[in-house]
């Protein structure tokens, strides 16, 4: 009996509820198993419970901690250093410092995916 392959886990870090629903829906349907967080703080909490994420995805404005506060903590810890980041915003045309990618909102599934895909690297 084969043995399947390990599930890619995304983190979604987003404020807006449907978006957020709708980006891990979609997710959880290509087969990624998917953690999601209201703002950068939530995110934090999560991290510390689950194993390293392969991707995480980040909305830029958010309340408590915005995706800028977030990006610049986990660059600045070892254990998550590493972490690919994509961004999803409205506001910005431009990837922040520590950012691998931004994805304009509203953004194309097929957008998405392939950018989930070509960032989201197989669990080790």
């Amino acid at each position: 009996m084969a043995t399947a392959a390990p599930r890619r886990s995304v983190l979604v870090v987003e404020d807006d509820e449907d978006i957020r629903a709708a980006i891990a829906e979609i997710l959880e349907g290509e087969g990624y198993e998917v953690a999601i967080a209201a703002n950068g703080s939530e995110a934090l909490d999560e991290l510390r419970h689950l194993r390293k994420p392969a991707l995480i995805l980040l909305d830029l404005m958010m309340p408590v901690m915005n995706g800028h506060e977030f990006l610049a903590h986990i660059r600045e810890t070892p254990k998550l250093k590493s972490v690919p980041v994509l961004v999803l915003t409205a506001v910005s045309t431009e990837a922040p410092p520590g950012a691998r990618g931004l994805l304009r909102k509203p953004f194309i599934v097929e957008e998405l995916l392939e950018a989930v895909e070509k960032l989201c690297l197989p669990a080790a």
